[in-house]
Formats: structure tokens, C-alpha cells, sequence
């Protein structure tokens, strides 16, 4: 292991990361645009450190309208770009995509911008999606995420907010 990753999992990036370590379950709302709350749903997840810490795997089940649905994301810190980044699928969100999502540099807040295509026979837009996570003390976790228009609108569209289990 080098000494930039020992240095990042006792005190830095990868140590905040690895708080998030945990079974937690709580719930999440889905909104389809401003003021337009969609569903409020029962959710748990696992997150578990993976390659020794490098990263987290959050793996978690849940449900839209009654129907069900699970995901997982990986969370990473890339050490020589310094900034937080994620993978994540999901089978109500993202089709059968995978959506990248990158951080900003020198930021500390666990924060990162991806984007997706809504393609129809008439269209195709590409939209972001920013999301946080945000432990708001060791036993509450805030994931909170946004849809970015194409003409760069700003709208909350998920949040779940997580209690620890174990």
C-alpha cells in the first residue's frame, strides 16, 4: 500500500469513506419535479469496505410504487485527481446503464456530477444527476440527489435519509 493510501485511510479521504461501513435502513422519497413528490418508500442497505478499503460497495433494496427495486453504487476517492467518484446502477433509475460520476477537485464534501440520455423515437436530452452523501452523525446518512436539466435546472429528485442498524 502506498504511504498517500495509509495517510488517506487513517485520517483522510478513505477513512470518511469508510464511516459509511454499516447495515442501515430508512427510507426514500422520489420526486418528478419540483413539488411533485412521486413515492415514499421503505429502503436498506449494506455498504462494506472493498479492496481493502479502497472503496465502498452500498448495495440496497427498496421500492417505487409497490414495485420492487435495488441498486448499487461504488464509491471511490482517486487519490492523484482528488476527488470522489461513483459507479452506480439500479433497475428503476437507470435502465441498463451505468452512470460515471466524478467529484470536484479539492472538494471534501462527498459530492459528484454524472449524467444520463432520456431517449425517446423523437428525442434524446442528456441531463446530470448530482449526488450527496452526507453522514450527519455516525448513525445518520443523508443521500440526497438531483436532476439537472439540459438547460441546467437544478431540482431535487431523491432523498434517502439511512439510520444505523449495525
Amino acid at each position: 500500500m502506498s504511504e498517500k493510501l495509509a495517510i488517506s485511510k487513517a485520517t483522510g479521504p478513505h477513512y470518511k469513506l469508510n464511516l459509511l461501513t454499516g447495515e442501515w435502513e430508512g427510507s426514500t422519497s422520489v420526486w418528478f419535479g419540483p413539488d411533485t413528490l412521486a413515492d415514499h418508500s421503505p429502503v436498506k442497505g449494506i455498504m462494506r469496505p472493498i479492496l481493502d478499503g479502497r472503496f465502498i460497495l452500498h448495495e440496497y433494496i427498496g421500492s417505487f410504487g409497490g414495485e420492487p427495486l435495488e441498486g448499487m453504487a461504488f464509491i471511490g476517492y482517486h487519490l492523484a485527481l482528488e476527488k470522489y467518484q461513483m459507479a452506480w446502477i439500479d433497475s428503476f433509475h437507470n435502465g441498463a446503464a451505468l452512470m460515471f460520476c466524478d467529484g470536484t477537485k479539492g472538494n471534501d464534501k462527498l459530492s459528484v456530477l454524472g449524467s444520463y440520455a432520456w431517449v425517446t423515437p423523437e428525442i434524446e436530452q442528456h441531463w446530470g444527476w448530482r449526488t450527496e452523501i452526507e453522514m450527519t452523525n455516525e448513525d445518520e446518512i443523508v443521500i440526497t440527489a438531483y436532476n439537472i436539466s439540459p438547460e441546467g435546472e437544478e431540482v431535487k429528485a431523491t432523498e434517502t435519509i439511512y439510520k444505523r442498524v449495525k
